[in-house]
């Protein structure tokens, strides 16, 4: 079986095709800090996939921070919480990856549907 295909049997939810704003903050390969703002590329309650323009290395934590819409039910302006590179993949652009982490700290609290069938 290929890590691709157990990284998909390990998923416990449908991640959903969304592109939310995201800020990322953590320690890319060479031990320097970042941050860098940019949007998911499909999010669950238990992570979340976006490109990044850092080297990053799997097992590596990051804080994630989500603008909470204007519209939503709660009084927070923002979601936060940590996550865990689970996989790295080749992005679209030259020097980007698709990152995927899952959250180790508080789940999303929102659910979206997929941007295909709205």
């Amino acid at each position: 079986m290929s890590t691709a295909s157990q990284a998909l049997e390990r998923r416990r939810e449908r991640r959903v095709p969304v592109h939310l704003p995201i800020v990322v903050r953590g320690t890319d390969r060479a031990g320097l800090p970042f941050e860098e703002h940019t949007s998911s590329e499909n999010l669950c309650r238990g992570g979340a996939a976006f490109a990044s323009r850092h080297p990053l290395a799997l097992g590596s934590q990051l804080e994630i921070h989500i603008p909470v819409l204007p519209n939503s039910a709660s009084d927070d302006k923002e979601f936060s919480t940590h996550g865990r590179i689970v996989h790295v993949k080749r992005g679209a652009a030259e020097n980007e990856s698709i990152i995927g982490v899952e959250f180790t700290g508080p789940r999303f609290p929102h659910m979206y549907v997929s941007e295909a069938t709205s």
